[in-house]
């Protein structure tokens, strides 16, 4: 049914369009003879219409989108028998809920009691009434707003100033909600983490050297206590990308000079888009290449060498990643320099300084700027790469600094506790929200010494 309104919406919105342009054009047609012109172009009249008739609609279907299946919920929720939810948990009645909406989506396979069956048929029920509901309010208000758009236009109407004004507003709107989507990441982040914990000591989260995050998640199950010292993961993560950034800020950074300074047009045609297309290689390829090429070559090396080698180790990964993310260092040092004004590197020379001198001393400094955002592209997305470390480096949080060993990440390990059946108040799921606080103060704090390095040494020119 959404997909459905959402389409009316559409052609609503058009036909508000064409109605308010032809319109504008009858307009135009009267100021020929003799009457006062219009004061907006027809495409403006039509844009004004199509505003009152799409965007109170669309916002009405949205919210009541995301208001629909709280409000169902709950009813359903107080609907059902007391025998069902007698000492049930808000967890456990989660899980019931969400029982009732697979039985009454028909995406459960195991058979079902008879009472969630029931109640799985009243959900279906009011489902149906508040889709019917929905689209009759929704079309009520877009013929509402078309009547009201169409009364306002007339020759004179400035019809281009209210566009624009929505347009500005529209935008503004979306500045706002990125906003308010970070703010939202960093409030669900942070409560989860306070009540992960109230249950495990900051001081053992931050210092501990065992991270053993397997405890039990339901009575009478055989598992550990649990060690959530997270010390051999944020060393894993440390060590996999130091890795990733030695191997491919040196290769990007040499790539971008030699491309702009010393390639010929024909070669940089040729080899500049073949650099990129390694951007867009999914993740899982570059894992499969490190599983079955990398990391037997450094097994097989290190076995010639003496070394042990683990089958999954860190330096299989770090090159890989390292591999992955030399095109966001190369193509984005590439444009800094290329957007270094010409003058000076024709000014240097004439100067008589060399090339090499006019890079090193001339583009490099006032293409700082540039170069270091993608490298800071690539730190980020070298810390939060997943895919790969779980297939070339492994799942195991290994306390070591040594490359040939297996260990892991800290996005791995947010995956793998958020995987399964466990309570979301479990302390292992609540891990996950407290590594990812400690990950996004991390990448805080790197963008903030990047842009204190910018203002330091970035050059000026007049």
């Amino acid at each position: 049914m959404t997909g459905y309104l959402f389409l009316t919406i559409i052609a609503f919105s058009l036909a508000a369009f064409l109605t308010g342009r032809a319109a504008a054009r009858r307009f135009a047609a009267e100021g020929r003879s003799g009457r006062p012109a219009a004061h907006s172009v027809p495409a403006y009249h039509g844009a004004f219409v199509a505003i009152w008739v799409g965007i109170p609609a669309l916002i009405l279907a949205l919210l009541w989108r995301a208001a629909e299946g709280p409000v169902i919920d709950r009813l359903l929720a107080r609907a059902l028998p007391p025998e069902m939810t007698a000492g049930l948990s808000p967890a456990a009645l989660d899980l019931l809920l969400t029982e009732i909406h697979h039985v009454a989506e028909g995406r459960i396979l195991a058979p079902a009691s008879p009472g969630v069956i029931e109640a799985a048929a009243r959900l279906a029920a009011w489902s149906r009434i508040g889709d019917v509901a929905m689209f009759v309010v929704v079309l009520a208000l877009m013929l509402l707003g078309a009547w009201f758009a169409c009364a306002r236009l007339t020759p004179r109407f400035r019809a281009r100033t209210r566009v624009e004004g929505a347009l500005s507003g529209l935008m503004i709107l979306c500045s706002g909600l990125a906003l308010a989507t970070t703010l939202g990441i960093i409030v669900s982040l942070v409560h989860e983490a306070v009540a992960f914990f109230r249950l495990v000591p900051p001081g053992e989260f931050l210092f501990g050297l065992v991270w053993e995050p397997q405890i039990a998640t339901r009575p009478g199950q055989i598992a550990a206590e649990g060690a959530f010292g997270a010390v051999p993961v944020f060393l894993g993560t440390l060590l996999i990308s130091a890795i990733a950034m030695a191997f491919a800020v040196p290769v990007g950074l040499l790539s971008a000079v030699y491309l702009h300074e010393y390639a010929s047009p024909r070669f940089r045609r040729v080899a500049k888009p073949m650099l990129e297309i390694l951007a867009g290689v999914p993740t899982v390829v570059y894992g499969f290449f490190a599983i079955l090429v990398v990391a037997p070559a450094i097994r097989t090396t290190g076995t010639m060498m003496g070394l042990a080698t683990s089958p999954n180790s860190a330096l299989a990964a770090g090159l890989v990643i390292g591999g992955m993310i030399i095109p966001f260092i190369s193509s984005l040092a590439d444009d800094a320099l290329r957007a270094v004004p010409r003058d000076l590197r024709d000014g240097s020379l004439a100067m008589g300084a060399t090339p090499a001198e006019t890079m090193t001393r001339v583009l490099l400094p006032a293409a700082l700027p540039g170069i270091a955002g993608g490298i800071l592209l690539a730190l980020s997305r070298a810390i939060g790469e997943t895919m790969i470390v779980v297939m070339a480096a492994g799942l195991i949080a290994t306390m070591t600094l040594n490359p040939l060993d297996s260990v892991t990440t800290v996005t791995v390990q947010i995956v793998t506790t958020l995987v399964g059946d466990t309570a979301f108040d479990n302390p292992k799921t609540l891990a996950a929200f407290a590594l990812g606080l400690v990950l996004f103060l991390v990448t805080l704090a790197l963008n903030t010494i990047g842009v204190a390095i910018v203002r330091r040494y970035r050059e000026t020119y007049e």
